[in-house]
């Protein structure tokens, strides 16, 4: 039912060269293209690398370089390469890049005085040859371990493609696993409710079973699941799943291609209730009901009425790009439909997806523009002039919601170190980008909670990690200085060697800043590192000291 045609994903295929793999091991994934994740659908494969950082990463095809990115969040050093096939590959997380493109990055930075970029090189500044090396695999970014995460992308679209369909070979024996089935029953408001939440039994190394139950009305079904590769333990996204009712099909999804747009709404792939409340992530099988993806069909509903007295045969069928399968099945016996009568909880507003909302509270408003939630929802939302109690982290938004708080003082300094905070689960504040607007403190934020005033008055610190004040550093590759802040997070950095901009690099997980002392060559034995520091309340520090290094690089 789903997903693309096959023609679209032969971008170029007649005489394209064989796809050569992005690093040179045995491959194993830590995340599979199409996987849903908490926050995002995974658009490429996440390949291992050994738990080290360092191999080489070389190009799947040729081509030229299009786009360097350097981040200290989202993909971290990436490079993206144009090929003539129609393809775009990407290579993210990287540790460094080979030695041309670090020479032509480098220079960018030193230009724009800018150690993060976005930089789109001319058609012929950058040609690539099939195997080229790109650079080395590393951590940067969003990345919680080493590994590579490779794409594959329409460079027409720019929508990202399966690259196990372009020849990526991954040893794969291992079946997917069931953990939970959920069935929903489906009610007059497009409301869900949840009738069981059950393990399968496995009966074999293919089969899971759950015993007959009885219900009736209209209902879908949800699965716990992953996929495990041979040479890899992470629980990995499946490939295709199909449901069907009495052998009718019901419900196809099948992850060859997507648009970057559905990654926004993938909350409504899974039973986000579920997921918040015990971080369990149910995975749909039925189209959602209130946004619409570039990958599933609506032609079936993946739900089924049951009608009283009738028996069906539950079919669903779960496989990985290698053609592994398992199923589970079970049976219903039809009742009489429980009629379902929405209750007005006590307390709580209505919030409909086509209006927007204000609520004062002594001065304090909570704005809900018009798109907020996917339906209709009661929520409870209470507070006072400097705290907010806007329900609690249960319910997706579509839209953020706007909170302003009225400024109470006219100390501008105390204005700058003021901001909206949202306690989180231990209750201490945690930083959300806030400015002042027209007498208020104003935040964006598609997270419910409980929201208050905070202030960071405190500046970030700054240490020397592998050096001293005064020291000679002539045998020192690198320098490294240690910076953090209490609350509210780096905002910006800049380092000055004698007076010139210096390229340091942040890497937030951390907290370190590295600088090369071969980026430049220094005609004087004493070197002025003036380091500043800003967070995001405008607290600045500034680190000043001289050290010692001979002329040269």
């Amino acid at each position: 039912m789903l997903l693309c045609c096959l023609g679209q994903l032969a971008i170029g295929q007649q005489g394209m060269a064989p796809l050569q793999a992005p690093v040179d091991i045995p491959i194993g994934l830590s995340g599979t293209f199409g996987e849903i994740r908490a926050s995002n659908i995974h658009a490429g494969v996440d390949i291992r690398t050994q738990g080290r950082q360092g191999l080489p990463i070389s190009s799947t095809w040729g081509g030229y370089v299009s786009r360097i990115s350097v981040s200290t969040g989202g993909y971290g050093k990436a490079v993206y390469v144009t090929h003539p096939n129609g393809l775009m590959s990407v290579y993210a997380h990287l540790r460094r890049f080979a030695p041309k493109l670090e020479a032509y990055i480098k220079k960018w930075q030193y230009e724009k005085e800018s150690f993060t970029l976005q930089h789109f090189p001319k058609k012929g500044d950058l040609p690539i040859t099939q195997g080229e090396l790109l650079g080395y695999s590393g951590n940067t970014g969003n990345s919680f371990g080493p590994h590579l995460h490779f794409e594959l992308r329409d460079a027409a679209t720019q929508e990202p493609v399966n690259p196990l369909r372009y020849g990526i070979e991954v040893a794969d024996k291992q079946r997917p696993q069931l953990v939970r089935l959920m069935v929903f029953q489906k009610h007059a408001n497009d409301s869900l409710g949840v009738v069981q939440l059950k393990r399968p039994t496995k009966v074999n190394d293919s089969l899971y079973t759950l015993p007959l139950f009885k219900t009736g009305g209209a209902i879908g079904f949800g699965l716990q699941l992953f996929d495990r590769q041979d040479r890899s333990w992470s629980k990995n996204g499946v490939y295709q799943i199909r449901l069907f009712i009495n052998g009718v099909e019901q419900y196809h999804y099948r992850s060859d291609r997507m648009s970057y747009t559905d990654s926004r709404h993938v909350s409504q792939l899974y039973d986000y209730p579920t997921y918040a409340n015990q971080r369990i992530k149910i995975q749909k099988l039925f189209p959602p009901l209130h946004q619409e993806f570039s990958f599933v069909s609506k032609t079936k509903t993946g739900f089924v009425t049951i009608e009283a007295g009738n028996a069906y045969q539950v079919k669903i069928e779960v496989e990985d790009f290698e053609g592994n399968r398992s199923f589970l099945e079970t049976y219903i016996t039809g009742t009489a439909a429980t009629a379902h009568t929405p209750t007005t909880p006590k307390n709580q507003k209505l919030l409909r997806p086509d209006r927007d909302y204000l609520f004062d509270f002594e001065g304090s408003t909570v704005y809900f523009p018009k798109g907020a939630f996917y339906r209709p929802h009661y929520i409870s939302i209470n507070g006072s002039k400097d705290t907010l109690f806007i329900d609690r982290d249960r319910l997706p938004m579509k839209k953020a919601l706007e909170i302003q708080i009225p400024v109470n003082t006219n100390d501008t300094l105390v204005q700058r170190q003021t901001f909206i905070a949202k306690r989180n689960a231990k209750g201490a504040p945690s930083y959300i980008g806030t400015r002042i607007k027209e007498g208020y403190w104003l935040a964006k934020t598609k997270g419910l909670g409980q929201f208050v005033i905070a202030r960071d008055s405190v500046a970030p610190e700054i240490l020397p990690a592998n050096f001293k004040p005064q020291q000679w550093l002539s045998n020192y590759r690198y320098l490294k200085v240690k910076i953090k802040d209490d609350l509210s997070g780096i905002k910006r950095y800049r380092a000055t060697i004698n007076g010139q901009w210096a390229r340091f690099e942040y890497e937030p997980k951390t907290q370190t800043l590295t600088y090369d002392f071969r980026d430049q060559e220094f005609a004087l034995a004493p070197h002025e590192l003036q380091l500043t520091v800003e967070d995001n309340c405008g607290n600045t520090a500034v680190y000043e000291t001289t050290i010692f290094r001979k002329y040269g690089k």
